[in-house]
């Protein structure tokens, strides 16, 4: 990374670090008296990261509701270790009970409506909910209508998990049941899409699952995008050293039909069959947010400042759902600096204050080519006031020169330390 160090850049993207060069947009109030409410849709890397850090810089000031269906969280990054099955389902999970300790009243409940009129949030469990200001961070939703073929029944047979939970263990299970000389189809949409290394790091561990287990099965990567998007030559490097003739990867191949019954999928020009079939359909914001989609009729644009949606006032836009900026990847530390950021902004908005307005943030994403070895992207993005938007710093970041075990201590690492810092 030049003369930006990795440790210079480890300690600038520590959850602790980050947060608390954060914590400086927020200057709190001497005397703590209450300013209002604030509720947190969502609870992933965005949602769960802006309650705790909004009742923590705030001091308690601010009342919390962090509202989110599922019991637990269950992190998408990593989620393909499972796949690969050198990790489990329990090793990507994690409970919310220690966000109230914080004071965030955490809200097992589904979200049937918002009214930014009278400012209420409509429940299906309880009475609905009032705030002064709201946070929407609900990650993604799937246009599944954009594949033919891709309907309700084909969705229970033709898996995506790119949400992990039940459809990572069926599609793992889908894996071990598949005979040896096996073809899997990775099928990626065009980007913007979440984690833009993602599929290449599932193509990877499918591969090693399969080198060890079904030696003759192959796996077919077919992308929309003409080249692998993120981390190409290191990725590429990867299934030629470790998986040779057992991927082969087709750019410029966007599915657009899909066979349930058959088992196959089509491209443009070719129809290919496999033996387990992983779709990942193209995507746009979670359905909570679709009062404040404004951009391609897919995400939400902000105000990268507060993460306030540029089409509703008092709201404000987290993680994968908003229109990112210039090389911002969707991903989960982006998601839990966009919590910060927000957080940070919140604090001084209701304190009638203005936002800091030279914010900086960062993102790394570990990518595992085997199960024990690891390549990173990095980069650093500050606030352009002329553009409004944030730029990458020049020099910042970087690729990993190789593939490495010492990274894949670094990435499971980094993991267990953004789930400490969003949950504990």
């Amino acid at each position: 990374m030049s003369q930006f160090t990795r440790r210079d850049f480890l300690k600038l993207t520590a959850a602790g670090a980050s947060s608390a060069a954060l914590a400086g947009c927020a200057t709190v109030p001497e005397v703590r008296k209450p300013v209002g409410r604030v509720i947190v849709i969502g609870a992933g890397y965005g949602g769960a990261t802006a309650a705790k850090y909004i009742r923590m810089w705030s001091q308690g000031t601010i009342e919390v509701f962090l509202i989110e269906r599922g019991t637990e969280f269950v992190s998408c990054p990593m989620s393909n270790l499972v796949l690969g099955g050198s990790r489990t389902m329990a090793d990507i999970t994690r409970s919310y009970a220690k966000l109230r300790d914080y004071g965030v009243q955490v809200l097992r409940d589904n979200v049937t409506g918002i009214d930014t009129q009278k400012k209420r949030v409509k429940l299906t469990r309880i009475q609905d909910l009032p705030y002064d200001r709201l946070v929407v961070s609900p990650g993604i939703d799937f246009m599944h209508d954009a594949i033919q073929g891709y309907n309700a029944d084909a969705q229970k047979t033709i898996l995506h998990s790119w949400k992990a939970g039940p459809e990572t263990v069926a599609l793992r299970r889908q894996l071990e049941g598949m005979r040896d000389g096996g073809v899997c189809v990775i099928s990626i949409p065009l980007a913007p899409y979440r984690c833009p290394p993602g599929p290449y790091e599932r193509a990877s561990l499918v591969a090693s699952y399969f080198k060890q287990a079904k030696p003759k099965s192959k796996v077919l990567i077919l992308d929309a995008n003409p080249d692998v998007t993120s981390k190409g030559p290191l990725f590429k490097a990867a299934w030629n050293d470790l998986y040779k003739g057992m991927i082969e990867y087709r750019g410029n191949a966007a599915v657009t039909e899909v066979d349930a019954k058959a088992m196959t999928v089509k491209t443009d020009f070719d129809t290919f069959k496999g033996d387990v079939l992983n779709v990942v359909p193209p995507q746009r914001a979670g359905d909570v947010a679709k009062p404040f989609i404004n951009a391609n009729n897919r995400w939400c644009s902000v105000d990268w400042l507060s993460m306030e949606s540029t089409a509703m006032k008092g709201v404000h836009i987290l993680g994968d759902a908003t229109l990112s900026a210039p090389l911002m990847p969707k991903s989960g530390h982006m998601a839990n600096q966009h919590a910060k950021l927000a957080a940070a902004a919140i604090v001084e908005l209701m304190n009638g204050r203005q936002p800091n307005p030279t914010p900086m943030v960062t993102n790394t994403c570990y990518s595992f080519v085997s199960d024990k070895e690891v390549v990173h992207v990095a980069s650093v993005h500050t606030y352009d006031p002329k553009d409004k938007t944030f730029k990458t710093v020049p020099g910042s970041g970087g690729v990993s020169p190789r593939r490495n075990e010492i990274e894949g201590f670094y990435g499971w690492g980094w993991a267990q330390n953004i789930w400490e810092d969003m949950l504990g």
